[in-house]
């Protein structure tokens, strides 16, 4: 099993900054393995990641294990604040 980030390295959005660099940090500092995917040097990757996900305007930052949809970023956050980040991200 893979954590999957879908980003965007090229934003104007501060709001999607901030989400991508939070889900980062926290990933890192949990000691999380995790493959971050860009999307801006992959357009078909946008594309999976909405086919995948079953949400035809999904955004970054998307949170996959393998190929499994695992939330937004605020079931992200909820997770985080519950203490639950690992079923969330479906490791257990």
């Amino acid at each position: 099993m893979v954590v999957k980030l879908y980003t965007t390295s090229v934003t104007t959005n501060r709001e999607i900054y901030n989400k991508q660099n939070r889900i980062k940090h926290v990933f890192e500092a949990k000691g999380i393995p995790f493959e971050e995917i860009d999307l801006c040097h992959d357009q078909e990757a946008r594309d999976l990641m909405r086919e995948k996900a079953g949400i035809p305007d999904l955004l970054p930052p998307a949170i996959f294990n393998d190929d499994t949809y695992c939330g937004d970023f605020q079931k992200f956050e909820d997770s985080v604040e519950d203490n639950t980040l690992k079923d969330f991200l479906k490791l257990l």
